[in-house]
């Protein structure tokens, strides 16, 4: 089981040729606390509770949709990284004199607190916490709004104008075309 130490999650399919499926989850499981989804074409109730007691953290029937195979694959992985010790977000994450208390819900802006609805809040916390990584379109309309819908990438592009204008950084909020959204440091000596 030594090649699993650069994995971040586990998919396993439980029709393996040379051995049974579950019997890998079990064996991973004894060694790790890696992340396993189970993607199966067996589908029955009694498949599905045998897979999560031996281990899996989730179990997906085939057919499957790619974009819920990725948003679980990013669920069991963020809970993963939460429940690690130490892995725990701070309280307050600062970028570029601004502010974000997550426990209170309140931002501040270079000593000035800056009012934000929920929803802004939710998308400046979601980009706050990834780090500076990009955060999809799609996974901040899953994880702030909970569904899509044909205009949800137009009120999420409202959302982030706002936000631009309310910390007064418009450069904060960095666009990745085609892809979503960053927090950045603006660029030094420009």
């Amino acid at each position: 089981m030594a090649h699993l130490a650069d994995a971040d999650v586990v998919l396993l399919d439980l029709g393996l040729p040379d051995i049974d499926g579950v019997d890998v989850c079990r064996t991973i499981r004894e060694t790790s606390d890696l992340p396993i989804i189970i993607v199966s074409a067996r589908g029955e109730v009694d498949d599905r509770i045998l897979g999560l007691h031996s281990g899996a953290d989730d179990y997906l029937v085939k057919p499957y949709d790619v974009g819920e195979l990725v948003a679980r694959v990013e669920a069991v992985y963020r809970r993963r990284r939460a429940a690690l010790p130490g892995a725990g977000l701070p309280e307050v994450i600062e970028v570029d004199g601004v502010s974000v208390d997550l426990a209170r819900h309140t931002v501040v802006v270079d000593g000035e607190s800056v009012t934000l609805s929920r929803k802004e809040f939710q998308v400046l916390a979601l980009l706050a916490t990834a780090g500076g990584a990009v955060c999809t379109r799609n996974r901040i309309v899953a994880e702030v709004w909970g569904r899509s819908w044909p205009g949800a990438n137009r009120t999420l592009d409202v959302h982030v104008a706002t936000l631009r204008t309310k910390l007064g950084r418009p450069e904060l909020v960095q666009t990745v075309r085609g892809v979503g959204y960053r927090l950045g440091q603006p660029a030094q000596g420009t």
